[in-house]
C-alpha cells in the first residue's frame, strides 16, 4: 500500500503542475469554505455545523468500505485545492496524514480531529465486570467517533478550523454547532436509557473490532471476528470462540457491518441459529443511503434499536 500511495502521489503533484489554470467550478460553489473530509462523520458533522457557508466534499465514494480505500491523484488534487481538509486520525487515516503533509498551508488548513479526545486500545474484545476493562491486541483504537463525547470534541475541532479560515460567521458556526452538540448529548442519553434494562451485557460482531467504544461507554463487553484492520481472515479459533460464546451467553443474534459481505456472520448464524442484525459504523454510506439523507445521528439510532434487541431490552 506505501508503494502505491508513493506512485499515486507523484501522480497527483504531476496532474496537479498540469492543472495550475483552474477552473472556477472545479473549486466547488463560489464564495463558500471549500472543505474536503476524510470520512462520513465528518462529512456530516462539518455539513452541520457549516451549513450554507460551506461546500463539503466526501473522499471516500459512496460504498467504499474505509479500510480498503486508496486516494486516487484526483482525491490529492482536490485537496491541494481545498481551504480545510480534515481527517479523523492517523489510526484511522495514514494515507490522509500523507496527503495532509504534502499540502501548502498557506491555502490549506489541516484539521485532525483526534485532538483532545480519548483513545481506546484496540483488539478483538472487551470485557467489563467487577470495574475492570481489557482491551485484548494491540494498537490504538481509531473508531473515535462512535464514542459520543468523543464525536462533541470532533465538532469542537471543526468549529474552531471554520472560524480560522472564516471569522465573519463565527456566531452562525458556533450556534450550529452548540446545536448540534446538543443532539449528540441527547443521543447519549437514549443509549443510557434505552441500554440500562437489558437481559444481556455482551454482543458478537462477526466483522472487524468497530465498536469498542460504543461498548465501553455503555458498560457493555464486546468480541469482534477480526481485529481493527479486516485485511487477514479470522482464525477457526476466533470463529469457534465466537460460537461458543453465543451459546454459553444465550445469546440470539450475531452482529455485521456495512459494506462487507457478512460471510463469518453467516457462518457463525448457520452454526448457532443466531439471527444476523447490522450494526453501522459510519465510516461511509451506500449510494442510496446518501441519496435518502441518511445523517450520523440517523444511524446512531438505527445501531441502539438493534442493540436493543440483540441485548434483549426491556
Amino acid at each position: 500500500m506505501k508503494k502505491t500511495f508513493a506512485g499515486v502521489l507523484l501522480c497527483a503533484l504531476v496532474l496537479l503542475c498540469l492543472s495550475c489554470k483552474k477552473n472556477p467550478s472545479e473549486t466547488g460553489a463560489p464564495g463558500k469554505i471549500q472543505v474536503v473530509v476524510s470520512l462520513f462523520p465528518l462529512y456530516d458533522f462539518t455539513r452541520t455545523i457549516g451549513g450554507d457557508k460551506v461546500a463539503v466534499t466526501l473522499l471516500l465514494p459512496p460504498g467504499m468500505e474505509a479500510h480498503s480505500f486508496e486516494p486516487k491523484p484526483d482525491d490529492i488534487i482536490r485537496a491541494n485545492k481545498a481551504d480545510l481538509f480534515i481527517y479523523t486520525n492517523r489510526y484511522m487515516e495514514p494515507w490522509a496524514v500523507s496527503i495532509a503533509n504534502g499540502l501548502d498551508p498557506r491555502k490549506t488548513l489541516v484539521v485532525d480531529t483526534s485532538q483532545g479526545v480519548r483513545f481506546l486500545r484496540a483488539g478483538h474484545e472487551v470485557e467489563h465486570g467487577h470495574g475492570h476493562e481489557e482491551h485484548s491486541g494491540e494498537g490504538m483504537d481509531p473508531h473515535i467517533w462512535l464514542d459520543f463525547t468523543n464525536a462533541q470534541a470532533m465538532v469542537d475541532t471543526i468549529l474552531s478550523a471554520l472560524v480560522a479560515k472564516d471569522p465573519a460567521h463565527r456566531e452562525y458556526y458556533t450556534a450550529n454547532a452548540t446545536a448540534y452538540k446538543g443532539k449528540l448529548q441527547e443521543l447519549d442519553k437514549r443509549y443510557r436509557n434505552g441500554l440500562s434494562r437489558c437481559a444481556k451485557h455482551i454482543f458478537l460482531h462477526g466483522g472487524h473490532f468497530a465498536f469498542g467504544y460504543l461498548a465501553h461507554s455503555y458498560g457493555l463487553s464486546y468480541e469482534s471476528a477480526y481485529a481493527v484492520s479486516a485485511n487477514a481472515e479470522p482464525s477457526p479459533a476466533t470463529i469457534a470462540q465466537l460460537i461458543r460464546q453465543i451459546r454459553q451467553n444465550g445469546l440470539r443474534h450475531i452482529y455485521t457491518e456495512e459494506l462487507v459481505e457478512p460471510r463469518i456472520a453467516d457462518t457463525i448464524s448457520r452454526e448457532t441459529g443466531a439471527t444476523i442484525l447490522k450494526l453501522h459504523g459510519a465510516h461511509n454510506i451506500s449510494k442510496n443511503d446518501l441519496a435518502a439523507g441518511v445523517t450520523f445521528l440517523s444511524l446512531m439510532d438505527q445501531n441502539l434499536e438493534n442493540l436493543r434487541i440483540g441485548l434483549q431490552c426491556k
